[in-house]
């Protein structure tokens, strides 16, 4: 059964009970993220997701951490685009612990000077190791190219040289602005009393001031060009995209199935024919970013340097395929099944339900019913993918970004000579 409950400081606390589990998951979440940071700022908001678990008035980090292991729990947070995200997993009897811990956290976290100095060091390594991941790595440089002006296309974890930087009276004060007084959602899925918790709740964060508006937002404008970015590497890797919807665009369920026919799992348009059918690639696959104002539809693959035209070739015909040929209805049936298999699975632990709760109060300010979802898939028809396909797949909102052994010289100026 789903709850919703508005703290008298204006958090909002979204919770839906799971009687047959016996897990209790809960996260804050705060709607800043990595694109509400200006370019000197690019990295703080995941520094200090890092440095939240690092002590406390009361609590030092081992304390936080021998506390949620004694449960079985999970204690983390992760850093978004546009949240951040704080969550606890534990058996249902350990519920108040989780609220005390998260609470403590987000609360009366010290940033002290040492253990900013060590996790200042952790984060650079983690930098590092998403730059050594040239699959992973490919993503960040489209972004940059694609949003090129835009906070939007900053990586997430932050440039080393800005990392460096950060003292802790800059902390602080980005810590106290943007999420002491940014609104907030408490999410929580699984087995628990919602009116017992939410007392928990109450008490630990009616100290807060009241919650402001969520900022607002410079639109982005999406930057079609090519960008190449030489490496000494195996493979080449390449993301390929075009501009996208955002989160609540009425044709969202469309691009639901355009991305699935497309390059989602191995029946998929792309890995057939650029994986199974000729030998390509390993690994491709497509995606769709979206967010309160913009989105992409993104194709990534990896491949060798003597296959890199004739795979984006092949990519920019299937996209014109998509446009031009009407969906057959057996594939548009496919797709809908994989999509509400993939939905109804990823509904199976108390992690994701709380998950999607926070997305749904975020972007939406209401609960979407599952039944409503599954209805949205099930009427997107094949007039409405092809006319989605016509709208983003146009060449002059193409976007590619090549990560790997060659240079500038070697690839077309314009994506419109691979055709």
């Amino acid at each position: 059964m789903y709850q919703k409950t508005v703290l008298k400081n204006g958090i909002r606390v979204v919770s839906e009970k799971i009687p047959h589990i016996r897990s209790f998951s809960i996260g804050i979440w705060v709607t800043t993220g990595s694109c509400d940071e200006d370019s000197e700022e690019n990295g703080i908001s995941h520094f200090i997701e890092h440095l939240a678990f690092k002590g406390t008035k009361s609590r030092s980090a081992h304390d936080i951490a021998k506390e949620i292991d004694s449960v079985g729990g999970i204690l983390n947070g992760f850093t978004e685009r546009e949240y951040t995200c704080f969550h606890a997993k534990v058996l249902d009897q350990h519920c108040p612990l989780a609220i005390e811990l998260l609470s403590d956290i987000f609360l009366n976290s010290l940033f002290d000077f040492n253990e900013i100095e060590k996790e200042r060091n952790v984060v650079l390594q983690e930098i590092k190791m998403v730059e050594d991941t040239p699959d992973d790595y490919i993503h960040d440089l489209f972004n940059q190219v694609f949003w090129e002006g835009y906070s939007l296309g900053y990586p997430i974890l932050g440039r080393k040289e800005r990392v460096s930087s950060f003292d802790r009276k800059t902390i602080c004060r980005y810590f106290d602005n943007h999420y002491r007084r940014n609104p907030l959602v408490i999410s929580m899925a699984g087995s628990f009393d919602h009116e017992k918790v939410i007392q928990l709740i109450e008490d630990r964060f009616a100290g807060l001031p009241e919650r402001m508006e969520v900022r607002k937002r410079k639109s982005p404008e999406p930057n079609p060009r090519i960008g190449v970015f030489p490496r000494d590497l195996e493979q080449v890797h390449l993301c390929l995209g075009t501009n996208g919807i955002s989160q609540t665009h009425s044709m969202r369920f469309a691009s639901y199935i355009l991305n699935t026919l497309l390059g989602r799992g191995m029946s998929s348009y792309l890995f057939q024919e650029i994986r199974e059918k000729r030998g390509l690639a390993y690994s491709i696959y497509s995606y769709r970013p979206a967010y309160f104002d913009a989105g992409q539809l993104v194709v990534y693959a990896g491949t060798s340097k003597g296959s890199l035209k004739e795979v984006i070739q092949l990519i920019i015909e299937q996209f014109n395929e998509l446009r031009k040929e009407r969906i057959r209805l057996e594939e548009l049936k496919r797709a809908q099944d994989q999509l509400k298999g993939n939905f109804l699975l990823f509904l199976e632990s108390s992690d994701s339900w709380m998950t999607r709760l926070a997305q749904n109060e975020i972007y939406f300010g209401e609960y979407i019913p599952i039944e409503e979802v599954i209805r949205g898939i099930e009427g997107v028809t094949s007039e409405e993918v092809n006319q989605l396909a016509r709208d983003l797949f146009r060449e002059e909102l193409f976007c590619l970004a090549v990560l790997g052994p060659i240079d500038e010289t070697e690839l077309p100026r314009n994506l419109l000579s691979f055709r």
